[in-house]
């Protein structure tokens, strides 16, 4: 996987849309009155932006953020006004996506240096002298 497939929300952004419901975050008696809570919604299957390797990724990487219908579902409630939870959903939505298309590096193996050997062997020696000095008192 390189970086061409790399998909940013202002890529999206145009097929992504908005719930705005009760929130229980801060707000006083103002949160009983206002929907502030912004819940963003994105149709990864029918979304025409993307191309099939990007959704397999997507839905890959990002099942446990996914609904049974197939929408990528953001919320955020921390803010006292809309427009600050919507753009709070949408950095929110684009770390995830980040994530999901970020490349792993792959692990170099390592061999342990000669005298870390020779020092747990060592050590391996020492003890069992230890326990076997024990066995030789009782």
């Amino acid at each position: 996987m390189s970086n061409k497939y790399k998909v940013t929300v202002n890529d999206i952004l145009t097929e992504i849309s908005f719930l705005a419901s009760k929130s229980s975050g801060p707000g006083g008696q103002h949160v009983n009155k206002v929907n502030t809570k912004m819940t963003l919604n994105f149709d990864i299957q029918a979304s025409s932006i993307l191309n099939d390797e990007q959704k397999k990724i997507i839905l890959d990487k990002l099942a446990s953020r996914i609904n049974k219908e197939g929408k990528l579902s953001v919320t955020a409630q921390n803010k006292r006004s809309q427009l600050q939870n919507k753009e709070m959903a949408l950095r929110k939505c684009d770390k995830l996506l980040a994530k999901a298309f970020a490349i792993k590096k792959p692990r170099k193996l390592t061999k342990p240096k000669k005298s870390a050997i020779l020092k747990r062997l060592d050590d391996k020696k020492k003890h069992s002298e230890k326990k076997s000095m024990r066995r030789r008192l009782e």
